[in-house]
């Protein structure tokens, strides 16, 4: 689809984004099939990134667009406060059983950033019901992000991402990010920095284990530039938070559904957490939706203390179980699991991961990470940080490939039904474009 005229683009604020760069020289999507973007120009683009993580099972997928509109033929919308539509439990049902073992209750919204501020009140109340209403305290990391709203802008630890909005939620601590330069250059998890995680302690040490309510971690750091956790890491934070009794929460919005080889990183790294959020590829990216799911013992405690007759948690959104979006997300689940993605993924991650390493031996590159269909590469920074990555990203799009960038990391997160021809044309334009630095 070709644009014939530019659409005027002087009413839209465009979300982390240069609006001066953009409308100077506009970048637009205008069509998507299979692992591929068409601009403005009718030319083809690459989808290096899933879209922004979002579609794994590629772009178009033709079951999914007709499960959504049967479902707004037949109901487009209903509200989910005090009843409810029947696809709804049939989709919990589906999550449930992909979950790990004992993570068995899932509550939905219509985003990873609410995902994530609905675990933070989640844990309040799970503390609230069990009589320990002081554990309010929240530990995040350093280059952590979980969203926009206003409980992830306070866990972020991605300074740009907070500096400008206020204190936020009061009482959260950060620990220390895992990025070492000793596993610079390292396929998976790093040998180095397993104790970075008794940072969870020394929190336990100055404030007081009885004010601590969670430990919020994305398996695999994604935003930030994919930083991958050293061995042993994840299972300390585990064994901290058994010890404590503090709720260890997963943010799996990037890491769900295949990125790593296995429905979610809980399973690829051996650690089961007690919250698990997630969006973007649950329906592939076709409507919005999130969720949360918690262990049975966190819903009892919370369910078990409300009074009879009244909600036992005063929380939800608008949108939360839209008909659509669960249509939506039935029938992507169907395709993983009829196509064999999540397995596909893992067969074609050895092959990516080489690729991408492969970029080492350019000078700008300065560290690359990896795990499953996942990988970041940092580039040298020049006066201004974060410059260089933005113009990295405009020059690839230019030359046919679409990945994320984040300040002078490269991500790059293929679709699951990619070929190794397709990694091979991402690797060759990754290598042309920076060659040029």
């Amino acid at each position: 689809m070709k644009y014939q005229q530019q659409p005027n683009m002087n009413y839209h604020w465009m979300p982390f984004t240069s609006n001066q760069t953009f409308k100077a020289d506009p970048q637009l999507f205008c069509k998507t099939e299979g692992v591929y973007y068409w601009n403005h120009r009718d030319e083809k683009i690459l989808d290096g990134c899933s879209g922004l993580f979002c579609t794994p099972a590629g772009h178009g997928r033709k079951e999914i667009a007709n499960a959504v509109f049967q479902q707004l033929q037949t109901m487009d919308y209903s509200p989910h406060f005090m009843r409810a539509n029947p696809t709804s439990f049939e989709l919990a049902e589906k999550i449930a059983n992909m979950l790990p073992e004992g993570i068995n209750r899932v509550f939905f919204c219509s985003s990873g950033s609410e995902s994530v501020d609905t675990a933070i009140k989640i844990a309040y109340a799970y503390h609230h019901a069990n009589g320990q209403p002081q554990r309010q305290r929240l530990v995040s990391r350093e280059r952590a992000y979980h969203g926009v709203n206003l409980g992830g802008t306070s866990l972020s630890g991605m300074v740009k991402n907070r500096e400008i909005f206020g204190q936020g939620i009061p009482g959260v601590v950060h620990m220390r990010h895992t990025w070492l330069t000793e596993n610079q250059f390292t396929i998976g998890e790093g040998e180095q920095g397993a104790e970075l995680a008794d940072d969870l302690l020394r929190a336990v040490q100055l404030h007081g284990v009885e004010t601590i309510a969670a430990c919020f971690v994305e398996p695999i750091a994604g935003s930030t530039g994919v930083l991958v956790p050293p061995k042993g890491y994840l299972q300390r934070l585990r064994e901290i938070c058994d010890q404590y009794g503090i709720l260890l929460v997963f943010d799996e919005v990037i890491t769900g559904f295949g990125r790593t080889g296995k429905a979610f990183a809980a399973d690829s790294f051996g650690v089961i957490p007690d919250i698990i959020t997630m969006a973007k590829a649950l329906t592939n990216g076709a409507q919005p939706m999130g969720a949360i799911a918690v262990k049975q013992s966190i819903y009892d405690t919370i369910v078990n203390a409300g009074q009879p007759g009244v909600p036992e948690f005063f929380h939800g959104y608008t949108y939360s179980c839209h008909p659509a979006s669960c249509a939506a997300s039935l029938a992507t689940l169907a395709i993983y699991e009829q196509e064999g993605l999540f397995e596909q993924a893992a067969v074609l991650a050895p092959l990516f991961q080489e690729a991408i390493f492969s970029l080492s031996r350019l000078p700008i590159i300065k560290d690359i990470r990896g795990y499953g269909l996942l990988a970041g590469f940092d580039v040298e920074s020049d006066s201004i940080p974060g410059s260089r990555g933005n113009d990295l990203q405009l020059k690839l799009f230019e030359a046919g490939l679409h990945i994320k960038t984040t300040g002078d990391a490269g991500i790059v997160a293929p679709a699951f039904i990619s070929t190794p021809s397709h990694i091979e044309q991402m690797t060759d334009i990754l290598h042309k474009v920076l060659s040029q630095y």
